[in-house]
């Protein structure tokens, strides 16, 4: 006759509890994807005939004119970057305006591979036009940002145009 310790009775009785009233195992949650762009408005245009002209000056390079003529198809995002996640080398059409919501973004440009942290509460402009450079969350917590493109062409997409990294310039490993 087999003996059974009344441990190993509620045991079982616990293990088949929670298989009959609906228990299930769970999965480890699926880490959030490095970077997450969401459109806030695929395309505007301006009504009235406006033009821009934005005088760009960074630490350790000239004055920069960036001239808009037709500041029309405009698309903004908000782009949220993990932790390490980087935006890979790239350039845009026209000029952008960044304002760092939360977190800490560093943009690396390929002029001079010099960088930049922006953290919450910053802005800057990237100047578009063939201006490659890659940015990434330098930080310890997810990085928000809105980013406004102009010049944006019908039919393309906004967020960047992809670029070969420049050899004199290494982006940070993960």
């Amino acid at each position: 006759m087999l003996r059974v310790g009344k441990g190993v009775v509620l045991t079982g009785m616990a293990v088949t509890a929670v298989l009959v009233y609906g228990g299930t195992a769970q999965a480890e949650p699926t880490p959030p994807a490095p970077v997450v762009t969401e459109v806030l408005t695929p395309r505007a245009t301006f009504t009235d005939d406006a033009s821009m002209q934005v005088r760009l000056k960074v630490d350790g390079h000239g004055t920069n004119v960036i001239k808009t003529t037709d500041m029309s198809h405009i698309v903004t995002n908000k782009v949220t970057v993990q932790p390490g996640g980087q935006i890979p080398w790239h350039t845009h059409h026209g000029p952008v305006f960044v304002t760092v919501v939360e977190g800490e973004l560093t943009y690396l440009s390929s002029e001079g591979c010099t960088s930049h942290r922006y953290g919450a509460g910053s802005a800057f402009v990237d100047p578009g036009h063939g201006h490659v450079h890659m940015a990434f969350d330098s930080g310890t917590t997810p990085t928000v940002f809105v980013a406004t493109f102009f010049e944006v062409p019908e039919g393309t997409a906004p967020v960047g145009i992809p670029a070969q990294p420049p050899a004199s310039c290494k982006a940070p490993t993960s």
